[in-house]
């Protein structure tokens, strides 16, 4: 990749990040993907007792579908367990396959269990932070949630370790068309509307216009 494309990606990233202090919460609730750090980071988060209960949502999406037949959350779920979070700290959602199901599915969960958390620390991927808050304030807008996510920097992120099986350019596809989900989602009900400042749009643009475009909407 040039050194233009680590910029315009650069920008996105720290447009999609955003860096909110941690406050207590009554849930941890983990959005699932590929990225497995992101299970790590939730099961930290328990043990450090920032919350009493860890949720993990997620079947299998658009891109773990082709990587893998268990869903999502039982793999986090797995994970956290083996780093010393108790079964019965943890629930469980595996039918979900995109944002806005995480956060319907498991707000049907809970109230099918009769749980009622006042407060939820979201767990994500970097790049997803802002969409995942968008997202939940959209469909929970009642509930007050904090976003956060592994502390890894756009340079650590960008390294395969994140997941093997993908590809830096592959990582910047999703934040292209994860951006452009944070404009358009709104007008279909998805999102709550966010400002996105026009050196950001351009630093887009400049990606599509690259290439970077294999998770865009189609139209």
């Amino acid at each position: 990749m040039t050194p233009s494309v680590l910029q315009w990606a650069k920008t996105l990233w720290d447009y999609h990040r955003l860096n909110q202090p941690l406050q207590p919460a009554d849930a941890i609730l983990v959005l699932c993907s590929y990225d497995k750090r992101v299970a790590e980071r939730a099961a930290q988060l328990w043990l450090a007792g920032w919350a009493p209960l860890l949720i993990f949502s997620g079947g299998l999406g658009v891109i773990t579908r082709t990587m893998w037949r268990e869903p999502e959350a039982d793999q986090f779920a797995r994970i956290a367990r083996e780093m010393g979070v108790p079964a019965e700290a943890i629930l469980i959602e595996n039918r979900s396959t995109n944002t806005g199901e995480n956060v319907l599915f498991t707000r049907q969960m809970l109230a099918e269990q009769h749980l009622d958390p006042a407060t939820f620390l979201l767990v994500q991927k970097p790049y997803m932070e802002r969409r995942s808050l968008a997202t939940f304030r959209k469909v929970w807008p009642e509930k007050p949630v904090r976003v956060t996510s592994p502390q890894a920097s756009f340079e650590e992120y960008l390294d395969p370790f994140s997941n093997p099986d993908l590809s830096p350019e592959q990582v910047i596809n999703s934040m292209v068309g994860d951006l452009q989900r944070i404009r358009e989602y709104p007008r279909k009900g998805f999102q709550i509307p966010q400002e996105i400042p026009p050196a950001v749009w351009a630093a887009f643009e400049a990606l599509v216009a690259a290439g970077f475009d294999q998770h865009l909407i189609k139209s």
